[in-house]
C-alpha cells in the first residue's frame, strides 16, 4: 500500500475524479484522494494523496494555487468558459493598455460570487447539478485574494495572464469579472495550473508516465518497491518540525494511541509539535508536547500489512 503524495499532471479531457479512478487501477489501491478539482478542459498540477496521506487532503487543498489563463473578450457564457452556451457578444476594446489595466485592477482581495457551474454545494446539492437542470440559486460572495498577477500577452480579443490565488477562487469567474469591468464581457478559453502550494508543474507526471515508471521500477526490484521514486513520503510535509524517536519499550503503548513519554534531556518546548518515529525510522505521526508527554495530533503509522 502506498502512503504518500504523487504530483499528477492532469491532461485535457479528463475529470479529476477520472484521474483518481485511473490511479486506483494503476496502483491497485482504493484509498486515494485529490487535493483540488480541475475542470475537464483544464490541465496542470493535481497532487493526489494515497493511503495514510489522504489525511493531508484538507490541508493541501487550502494552499495557494498558481494558474496561467487565456481569456476571450467580447463573449459571455453560462459556464464562464468557452465550453458553455453563449449568452452575449459585444465588441472588445482595442486598447491593450485598457485591457491590461482592467486585469491588473483585480490584484488583491476581492469579493467573488461562486459560479453556478461549480462543485460547491447548497443544501446538499452541487451547484453544477442544479445549473444543468436550469436552476439558479442564490449564492453569497466570498473573499478571495489574487496576487502575483502578471499579464503575459494581449492580442485582442484574447489576453493571457498568470495569477496566484487563495483557496476557493475561480479563474473562470475572474475572467468573467474582468470582462464585466471592460463592458464587453469575457470568458475563459484555456487554463493551466502551474503550482499547488509547494508542488510545481516541472515535477508533475502524466498518468501514462506514472504507469510506465511504475512498471520499470517494479521490474527493476522484482516486486513493487516499498516506496516508488515519484512518491513523496508523508513526513516530508512536516520537515520543519523536530523529530523524536519512540523507545522500543514504549512503542506498543504509543501505537495503541497513548502519549509518548518525554525524556529528561529533551530540549523541545511545551506546546511544540514534533515528528515521531520508531527506532527503525518508520514515521508514526505528529505529536504535541504537553508537560512531560507528547500527545497525538495526527496518526500516520502504517504496519505494512494492510493493502
Amino acid at each position: 500500500m502506498i502512503n504518500g503524495v504523487i504530483v499528477v499532471k492532469k491532461e485535457k479531457g479528463m475529470t479529476s475524479f477520472g484521474v483518481v479512478a485511473r490511479l486506483r487501477r494503476i496502483f491497485d489501491q482504493k484509498k486515494i484522494g485529490h487535493t483540488g478539482t480541475l475542470d475537464p478542459d483544464a490541465e496542470g498540477v493535481l497532487p493526489v494523496c494515497f493511503g495514510r496521506a489522504t489525511r493531508l487532503v484538507e490541508t493541501l487543498s487550502k494552499g495557494t494555487k498558481t494558474y496561467e489563463a487565456v481569456m476571450l473578450l467580447g463573449q459571455t457564457t453560462d459556464t464562464q468558459d468557452t465550453t458553455g452556451q453563449v449568452l452575449s457578444e459585444a465588441q472588445w476594446p482595442e486598447s491593450r493598455e485598457e485591457i491590461e489595466a482592467a486585469i491588473r485592477s483585480f490584484e488583491g482581495k476581492q469579493q467573488q460570487l461562486p459560479p453556478m457551474y461549480s462543485a460547491l454545494k447548497v443544501n446538499g446539492q452541487k451547484l453544477v447539478d442544479l445549473a444543468r437542470r436550469g436552476i439558479e440559486v442564490e449564492r453569497k460572495p466570498r473573499e478571495v485574494e489574487f496576487s502575483e498577477l502578471e499579464v503575459l500577452w494581449i492580442d485582442p480579443p484574447r489576453a493571457a495572464f498568470r495569477v496566484t490565488c487563495t483557496h476557493g477562487a475561480y479563474i473562470r469567474t475572474l475572467c468573467h469579472d474582468i470582462g464585466q469591468k471592460l463592458g464587453c464581457g469575457a470568458c475563459m478559453e484555456s487554463l493551466l495550473r502551474t503550482r499547488v502550494g509547494e508542488f510545481d508543474l516541472q515535477e508533475a507526471r502524466t498518468l501514462q508516465e506514472l504507469e510506465e515508471q511504475k512498471k520499470a521500477e517494479d521490474a527493476a526490484s522484482g516486486a513493487a518497491p516499498a516506496l516508488y521514486s515519484f512518491v513523496l513520503p508523508v513526513d516530508s510535509f512536516y520537515a520543519e518540525l523536530q523529530a523524536v524517536t519512540v523507545r522500543a519499550e514504549d512503542l506498543v503503548s504509543v501505537l495503541n494511541g497513548n502519549p509518548i513519554p518525554a525524556q529528561p534531556e529533551d530540549p523541545i518546548r511545551k506546546s511544540e509539535e514534533v515528528r515521531a518515529y520508531t527506532e527503525d525510522g518508520t514515521f508514526i505521526g505528529i505529536y504535541k508536547k504537553e508537560r512531560k508527554l507528547y500527545r497525538l495530533v495526527k496518526y500516520y503509522y502504517e504496519d505494512h500489512q494492510s493493502s
